[in-house]
């Protein structure tokens, strides 16, 4: 457990986790209160990575839950392993049919087979899925809920009870009922709302895109071949591209992807041409990359006599990229060339109207 909120920033150091005090001290409110962390913010900032360093810093096994479109209760408590039930059955249907031996009716058979039917539904067919593992496990865990944004609100409302009590009702065995309250963490990559419910039942976490110095800090701890020259030309641009209007604006992840291709391709600094080379490691929409390439003289400007700094200041100035150039205004066009048409063809002699005269 976190003894401390600089025992938390230094133990997610040790696991290659950079935090600022403000999200040390929601994890280690965590682990003291027991309460879930909602985590919201763009895709690929370090939500799920913060699980892994919290599990791996706390000692604990993490059990993850991938949120997607239609995900049940089922698929995220438990299931019964159904094709091994039939298996038993069929090799065990001569001891079954001995069971019904001198049966009279229906209603006896099933009196009969009522008797025996805990013998299919017990913990031996019991698949555990990762909600009822972390309620179940003997040991202290770290339950991911990844991406629950993208679950329907029915989920959404069941994961409400199971939050709030930590035990699951099987109706076959019985209720089981966490031993060891799991250090939950549920993200969100904000495409749709979570209810005010849930955010109650949380400790609310946003954690954005870093600033200029925490990104060179993460660029020179995940990858140290990189050379610092190139690491800082790498967040400039980086910050750059982020300032346009983008659809899917680079995350921290492929930052760390395209600081390591440099390195794989023996860059000592970054040049216009291998921007423009490796860019497809940064943008992953067409309309994007459109909007990159008018843009791209702006961006080259961030490479120019660009040194590594020791440090940078905290208050960044916003950076604004030029105006895109307008759009050519199809509808004017049209009716300009009309206009000039019927000018031209009511200017010779013997036409006043566009017709010919006789």
């Amino acid at each position: 457990m976190f003894a401390s909120i600089e025992h938390t920033i230094a133990q997610l150091r040790e696991q290659q986790y950079l935090c600022d005090r403000k999200l040390a001290t929601v994890a280690f409110l965590a682990s003291q209160m027991r309460k879930p962390i909602l985590i919201e913010g763009p895709a690929g900032v370090g939500k799920t990575e913060l699980a892994k360093a919290v599990a791996a810093a706390l000692g604990r096994a993490l059990i993850r839950l991938q949120c997607y479109g239609g995900l049940d209760e089922a698929h995220a408590l438990y299931e019964w392993e159904y094709g091994k039930q039939l298996l038993y059955t069929q090799i065990l249907r001569d001891k079954i049919g001995r069971l019904f031996e001198g049966v009279g009716d229906l209603h006896e058979a099933v009196g009969q087979l009522h008797l025996h039917e805990d013998v299919f539904f017990s913990e031996h067919f019991l698949v555990r899925r990762p909600i009822l593992q972390a309620i179940d496990s003997s040991e202290p865990v770290v339950l991911l809920i990844d991406e629950l944004d993208r679950a329907e609100e029915q989920f959404e409302a069941f994961l409400l009870e199971v939050l709030s009590d930590f035990q699951v009702t099987v109706p076959e065995i019985g209720t089981v009922k966490a031993t060891t309250i799991p250090y939950v963490i549920i993200t969100s990559n904000n495409t749709r709302d979570l209810s005010d419910a849930l955010k109650r039942r949380c400790l609310h976490l946003f954690i954005g895109y870093p600033d200029e110095q925490r990104e060179l800090d993460i660029i020179r701890m995940k990858v140290p071949e990189l050379r610092e020259t190139l690491a800082a030309q790498v967040v400039a641009v980086i910050r750059r591209l982020r300032a346009l209007e983008l659809r899917k604006a680079p995350s921290i992840s492929e930052t760390l992807d395209w600081a390591q291709a440099l390195v794989l391709l023996n860059a000592d600094s970054l040049t216009p041409t291998l921007l423009e080379e490796t860019l497809h490691l940064l943008i992953k929409y067409e309309r994007d990359t459109q909007q990159v390439n008018e843009r791209l003289p702006w961006i080259v400007e961030s490479l120019q006599s660009r040194s590594p700094p020791e440090t940078l200041s905290a208050a960044e100035t916003p950076l604004h990229p030029p105006a895109r150039p307008a759009e050519p205004d199809v509808n004017g066009l049209e009716q300009r060339r009309q206009e000039h048409t019927a000018r031209y063809f009511t200017s010779y002699r013997g036409r006043t109207d566009g017709r010919t005269g006789g």
